[in-house]
């Protein structure tokens, strides 16, 4: 028999936060954002769930090419554009949207006789200093491209940096309707996930949802349930071992738990090697046999230890959920110190992963 950890991908969650995302568009586009394997979820399996997005998101050529071939015909964005000059002719095979953010792609862009016209879009530095033009640039960045004979449309977009934090949107979206003042009749590309849920102001033409739609919340103060999201990753296994410990007995490596009185351990097949955060400390919650419990000592490669003196019932085989149904991704990874994104994300090779409806 297998090792019997698995993660289960729900077809009809991914589906339904869509919808959840739709109605918070109130009209405007949706690029689903699927980069990084659909954050651990399956690039295909989480196109073909999606498929009611008006475009998808990515990242790597690699991606858009599977996608590509996989039959998905809807428009493809790749959120940092290209990195050579000749990826200009993947973004003509594959009939691929490049984000432009530097003077380098606009130089490659321009020197380039392209086969067929291209749509781009131009992304603004609006004070998160990762990517983008700024006030020192933009303009010159967007009077090139649209000087360019083949370029179609160029729609303008920024990435809020604390739209689930208390600074919000404002100033940043301030910056950028002055920035962009002189192409008002740009579209425009603003809203990720948290900015999609919170802030109207921000839908514009193109929402980019990410995180909400693998039935993640993007904010610490309000739950995925509470957003009427659902978890599209559950990962579960099974006890495969117990021990009963007497007070002053220690556990796991670097002996880092010691039992303060009688106690059960029960011993879960999931380690880091698997994806589970291997700085998750004691009391991070797990459920047994469908009851919390919480881990004790450190995570090893293929185990974890979890406290399982209060689930009588609990055996050799009993069922563990790590995260997903019942228990959602945010709780475990604010546990651990961590984003549910990570914890996604980090889903190990080695686990099965089963398609449900």
């Amino acid at each position: 028999m297998p090792r019997p950890i698995r993660a289960a991908i729900s077809q009809g969650a991914l589906e339904h936060n869509l919808l959840v995302a739709k109605a918070y568009a109130a009209g405007a586009k949706i690029w689903a954002v699927i980069k990084a394997n659909a954050y651990g979820h399956g690039l295909e399996r989480a196109a073909r769930a999606l498929g009611l997005a008006d475009g998808f998101a990515v990242l790597d050529f690699r991606e858009a090419e599977r996608l590509r071939l996989a039959g998905v015909a809807k428009p493809i964005l790749m959120l940092e554009g290209f990195f050579k000059p000749e990826d200009l002719a993947l973004l003509h095979k594959y009939s691929l949207t490049p984000v432009i953010h530097n003077p380098e792609q606009v130089e490659m862009l321009r020197v380039t006789a392209l086969p067929s016209e291209l749509d781009v879009y131009l992304k603004v530095n609006t004070g998160m200093n990762r990517l983008g033009f700024t006030v020192d640039n933009l303009r010159a960045a967007y009077n090139a491209v649209r000087m360019h004979p083949q370029v179609r449309t160029i729609t303008v977009m920024t990435h809020f940096a604390d739209a689930d934090g208390a600074g919000g949107v404002q100033a940043q979206l301030a910056w950028f309707n002055e920035l962009t003042k002189d192409y008002a009749a740009a579209p425009r590309s603003l809203a990720n996930s948290a900015a999609l849920i919170r802030f109207a102001e921000a839908r514009a033409g193109w929402a980019r949802p990410g995180i909400m739609l693998y039935g993640c919340s993007p904010f610490a103060d309000q739950s995925a349930a509470q957003l009427d999201l659902r978890p599209a990753m559950t990962l579960t296994s099974e006890l495969i071992g117990t021990q009963h410990l007497e007070a002053g007995e220690r556990i796991g490596y670097g002996f880092s738990y010691e039992a303060v009185g009688e106690m059960t351990i029960g011993v879960v097949a999931c380690g880091y090697a698997d994806g589970y955060p291997r700085h998750a400390p004691t009391g991070t919650p797990v459920l047994v046999n469908g009851k919390r419990a919480r881990t004790v000592g450190r995570v090893s490669m293929d185990m974890i230890s979890v406290d399982i003196s209060d689930i009588p019932e609990a055996y050799i085989g009993t069922p563990v959920t790590l995260w997903g149904e019942g228990l959602s991704a945010d709780e475990v990874a604010a546990a651990a110190g961590t984003v549910s994104y990570e914890l996604l994300c980090a889903l190990g090779p080695r686990v099965p992963v089963a398609e449900i409806a």
